[in-house]
């Protein structure tokens, strides 16, 4: 059983909600990045999404767009992330870590390569925005040998055939955008994503995660009591735009905290 299959089960039955976090490797400073990855988790996140720093991050609204300039900027590539991966797994094997990014510096790699040194960093799951399912079976296959599961997205637009697609090959978890739009926009529909969400989930076991436009214990609430997860980037990922590093990370902690607690309530 992989590591996310093993942490939803768990969550699962504790009759609760995953966190899900979003952080862009190497923001704003290449040191920034695994200490607070383990203060995140210590506060209540139980799963990572580290974002992998791209020159054209299409999905992504100016918030993590700006994060993977700073952490460019600084020096980040695609390999010191999964290097700061492997040096998390030095202090925490259980948290699982996906990787959110872009197919075209993986192809760069090669998929062999990138999945190998992703598997040996201690990596359970890559979703790569803009590699669609139909066009994922490659990928998915050196994945497969490597016991690392693929996420997708799925969207209010999302077609029939669509959700087909995705709920045969997806694993670990789905990634359900509850917006039109890019990361960081703001208005939530909840009844509209518990409709879909709930169209989702009767045609698979596979836990979905809704995210997008979640960014305080009020709308984590609302779609939490919807979804098996709600998945939040934007909300920590600005704080590294207007704080110096120390103080964002604490308010980053900090909202960690406000989300697990509003979570909780839900048990």
């Amino acid at each position: 059983m992989s590591r996310l299959a093993a942490r939803f089960d768990q969550i699962k039955s504790q009759q609760r909600k995953a966190l899900v976090s979003y952080v862009m490797a190497g923001d704003p400073q290449p040191h920034v990045t695994v200490p607070l990855l383990h203060k995140m988790a210590e506060a209540g996140v139980d799963v990572i999404e580290l974002g992998l720093p791209f020159s054209d991050p299409m999905a992504d609204g100016p918030v993590i767009s700006l994060a993977a300039e700073r952490a460019l900027a600084g020096g980040t590539n695609t390999l010191d992330a999964l290097n700061m991966v492997k040096e998390f797994r030095k202090n925490d094997q259980e948290t699982p870590v996906v990787l959110m990014g872009y197919l075209n510096p993986v192809e760069v790699i090669g998929y062999e390569k990138f999945v190998s040194i992703a598997s040996e960093s201690g990596v359970d799951g890559v979703l790569l925005v803009d590699l669609p399912p139909e066009e994922a079976a490659d990928f998915d296959a050196v994945l497969k040998k490597h016991d690392m599961d693929q996420i997708f997205l799925l969207a209010p637009t999302s077609t029939d055939q669509r959700i087909q697609h995705v709920v045969k090959q997806a694993r670990g978890f789905i990634y359900y955008v509850s917006l039109k739009g890019v990361t960081g926009a703001a208005t939530l529909d909840v009844a509209e994503a518990a409709a879909r969400i709930q169209k989702i989930k009767a045609v698979t076991d596979v836990p979905v995660g809704v995210g997008f436009g979640i960014s305080d214990a009020a709308s984590a609430k609302a779609m939490g009591s919807v979804a098996d997860a709600v998945i939040v980037g934007s909300a920590f990922v600005k704080q590294f735009a207007t704080l110096a590093p120390e103080q964002a990370v604490e308010q980053t902690v900090n909202k960690v905290k406000e989300l697990r607690a509003a979570l909780d309530e839900l048990v």
